[in-house]
């Protein structure tokens, strides 16, 4: 059996001695090189020594988020398949790693689930642990609100308040003749508005255009 070889970049010095001992003790994973300077890494990546089949890559180095950056430098330096560890479980921080190049993202506090996620890597399957997957689904929520609140201002600052309520008004299916009597003007101001609106928007029709409004969250 050829052993997996693993780099683990950690600043914590005292994790990073427990979780070598840790995965040494597997019988197939053996861990290589260890490092808690990303420069070190660095340097190593031009020297061409590295030979890893899976990097385990600490988020927080000396307090910062480094280790997303340093993640896409050995991704793509070597192609080993990099996991992400984290103590916290932060949605910005999973998202920007897989951004990176990141395979997989492990909580350092499920440490028992190493092993089995390296295995995993180093078999070029690309399994996403559940802690990871309901943070991507909440960070893509997030993203598609955001898009939908975009959506919405941009259609606000395009029509008026009263282009507006006659949408609603031809969302409710009255014609344009009977809207021109509730609002006591004639139906050619009616079409007026509602050329305005089609020309603003881009709709084929004022249906459409009504339509669109009520889905954006208009009324």
């Amino acid at each position: 059996m050829v052993d997996i070889k693993v780099w683990i970049v950690e600043d914590d010095r005292d994790w990073l001695r427990g979780l070598g001992a840790y995965l040494n003790g597997q019988p197939d994973i053996k861990v290589v090189h260890t490092s808690t300077d990303p420069d070190a890494v660095r340097l190593t990546l031009r020297e061409n020594e590295i030979d890893a089949d899976v990097v385990l890559m600490d988020i927080m180095l000396d307090g910062v988020p480094a280790g997303i950056v340093l993640a896409e430098e050995v991704a793509v330096t070597t192609g080993a398949r990099v996991i992400m560890l984290t103590s916290m479980e932060e949605k910005e921080f999973i998202f920007r790693s897989f951004q990176a190049g990141a395979i997989d993202y492990q909580v350092k506090s499920d440490f028992e689930s190493l092993p089995e996620a390296i295995r995993a890597a180093s078999r070029r399957e690309s399994p996403i642990s559940p802690v990871a997957a309901e943070r991507m689904r909440e960070e893509f929520r997030r993203l598609k609100q955001l898009e939908r609140d975009f959506e919405k201002k941009k259609m606000q600052d395009l029509i008026t308040p009263s282009e507006l309520e006659l949408l609603k008004l031809i969302d409710k299916g009255l014609t344009q003749t009977e809207i021109a009597g509730r609002l006591v003007v004639s139906i050619r101001t009616i079409k007026n508005h509602v050329n305005h609106i089609l020309k603003k928007l881009g709709a084929k029709g004022s249906k459409e255009a009504a339509q669109e409004a009520k889905e954006k969250g208009l009324f």
